[in-house]
């Protein structure tokens, strides 16, 4: 019988993620089916499609157990004495502390949401028709550790495993170590210390959405970074937050008030401040305070292999520093680890409490739903276009595809498995020529809509990666989780999926045994331009969840300025 573990995160940008006999056979965010970017809340959608599309899932299957990446309670709530100091709390009455602290922190609602777990797994016992379910609940930094962990694979060595988040049951942040199998914490930072919160706030400031908009100020950053007012807001922002001086691994605010309280002491520390200075001080902050972390964890413990997950190392120009740090020997930055991977992790973390083995490592991130030509042909009888299309099943679609790229034309590509995560890796994405700058602000007026400072993002052969990209030590790039420096010498063919001010790139590898379609449409492109290298960016309009069904695709088409669209085999022209 088939082992099954489903992993569940159900809070911001809620997931489902399916663990067979060790294998990661399925992961999907719920916003793809509901269309509602960064949906929260149980995901029912995806729960009900995964179960649908699995042959092992059956109400009979006594064999399934859930995995739920849950917000417990804070432990050890009345032992800490710093925690009720942090918010200011003077009472020497312990009652009358908590009431404050119940008051003040976010208590309450997680003692209230403990409640909701029966209701929940009532819900998807009825959802699925199981005649019984059981959450195991995990810790949510737990769950960031195990998707870092596990998805390196690295079992029979020492592995650092860092985390950083905004806040997750009551820290913000974790230290660990695994080995065979096993994940040890040695050290955790509360969350009102958070320096993932610092950055939301500043992008809230900054008149962006929070938990959404993060990666705008690490775009802007670049162009202020090295200014004597970035640096000096930088230098205010190290004065706040201090290492512990007997246990560098934990750090501490110092002079300001919880981050999840911080709106109006960050308001006023940065008052009368140019916007782009203000980006690029707390970008340099957040790098600078990063590598010092990782590189204080590393002398600590030893251990030189680090493997990093939280939604704060999403910021890809913080991993270039980190893996330029001459302490370090291997680094692995698991794929579009904000909350949405708990799901992953925690299914992979049960996986091996449960049954004693180690889930196999991460590979590719086509995990999604797969359609095929005779649901998109059923789509096509269905839709009715705007304006006219034509419509052609094409012998070979990659090459196709390759021979408008080369030609400058920008093409949707929609073909096999979604991808899970924040990325578009080819599946789902829009392609063009980098070579020609102008590209930018034609796809951004066709349909992304973006900030003009923001860069877009390259798709490489991997045997070609090295003609266009200097990194400071051996690492694949297959997930856009990291930035590279771009040689001087390559720029030009790359210019318009490169930042335009620093010139680095966050690269996808694209392996063929991954995702040999989409390989061979480089090989094409390659034979026809020269290089092995085309921009790529996700297939969506501005403000919605990347593309799921062939629906989704033909609406985007229609609505927007896209000329062409390649969809499984068929290729259809605006007329």
């Amino acid at each position: 019988m088939t082992k099954s573990v489903i992993g569940i995160h159900a809070g911001h940008n809620s997931s489902v993620a399916l663990v067979e006999n060790g294998n990661l056979a399925s992961a999907i965010q719920e916003e793809r089916l509901t269309r509602v970017k960064n949906q929260g809340g149980l995901p029912t959608q995806v729960l009900d499609q995964i179960f649908k599309n699995s042959h092992s899932l059956t109400a009979n299957n006594h064999n399934i157990h859930f995995a739920y990446a849950w917000k417990a309670i804070i432990r050890s709530l009345w032992q800490r004495e710093e925690l009720i100091k942090s918010y200011g709390i003077t009472s020497p009455d312990p009652i009358s502390q908590m009431k404050s602290f119940v008051r003040k922190s976010s208590v309450l609602s997680e003692v209230i949401n403990q409640k909701r777990v029966a209701k929940t797994e009532g819900s998807i016992k009825s959802l699925l028709g199981l005649s019984s379910v059981r959450l195991n609940r995990l810790e949510h930094h737990l769950c960031h550790a195990s998707s870092a962990y596990f998805g390196w694979g690295k079992m029979d060595e020492n592995i650092l495993i860092i985390t950083c988040d905004g806040a997750g049951d009551g820290i913000c942040a974790s230290v660990n170590v695994g080995y065979k199998g096993k994940i040890e914490r040695i050290a955790e930072v509360e969350r009102t210390h958070s320096i993932g919160r610092l950055y939301s706030n500043v992008t809230y400031l900054l008149g962006m959405v929070p938990l959404e908009h993060e990666y705008k100020i690490m775009g802007l950053a670049p162009y202020a970074e090295k200014s004597k007012e970035s640096i000096s807001i930088s230098n205010d922002l190290e004065a706040l937050f201090k290492f512990d001086k007997k246990n560098p691994l934990v750090w501490r605010r110092d002079g300001c008030p919880p981050m999840q309280y911080a709106s109006e002491f960050i308001t006023n520390l940065f008052r009368l401040k140019r916007f782009d200075h203000i980006a690029g001080g707390v970008q340099l902050f957040i790098e600078r305070f990063l590598v010092k972390w990782v590189r204080n964890c590393i002398l600590e413990t030893g251990i030189k292999k680090v493997a990093l997950s939280g939604g704060v190392f999403m910021n890809v120009k913080a991993n270039q520093k980190i893996l330029e740090l001459p302490e370090l020997e291997e680094l692995f930055v698991f794929p579009s680890c904000g909350d949405e991977t708990n799901a992953i992790g925690s299914a992979w973390f049960l996986y091996n409490h449960l049954f004693g083995e180690n889930p196999n490592p991460l590979t590719h991130l086509y995990l999604g739903t797969e359609f095929g030509n005779d649901r998109v042909e059923s789509a096509l009888a269905k839709y009715k276009f705007q304006n006219s299309v034509n419509v052609e099943k094409a012998y070979d679609i990659e090459k196709r595809i390759a021979e408008l790229l080369a030609r400058g034309e920008i093409v949707a590509r929609f073909k096999g498995k979604m991808e899970f995560g924040a990325r578009a890796l080819g599946n789902r994405s829009i392609l063009a020529n980098p070579s020609n700058l102008g590209t930018i602000r034609i796809i951004n007026e066709m349909i992304k809509s973006r900030d003009f400072w923001m860069p877009f993002a390259p798709s490489v052969l991997p045997e070609r990666s090295d003609d266009y990209f200097i990194r400071s030590k051996k690492m694949k790039a297959p997930y856009m989780i990291i930035t590279f420096d771009t040689r001087e010498e390559k720029r030009d063919k790359i210019i318009a999926a490169i930042h335009p001010y620093d010139y680095t790139a966050r690269p996808q590898e694209v392996y063929e045994e991954w995702n040999p379609a989409y390989y061979k449409l480089l090989k094409y492109f390659e034979s026809i331009t020269g290089e092995g290298v085309i921009l790529n960016t996700s297939f969506n309009l501005h403000g919605e969840p990347i593309v799921h069904s062939p629906e989704d695709a033909l609406r985007v088409f229609d609505i927007s300025g896209l000329r062409y669209l390649a969809i499984e085999d068929f290729l259809l022209a605006k007329n």
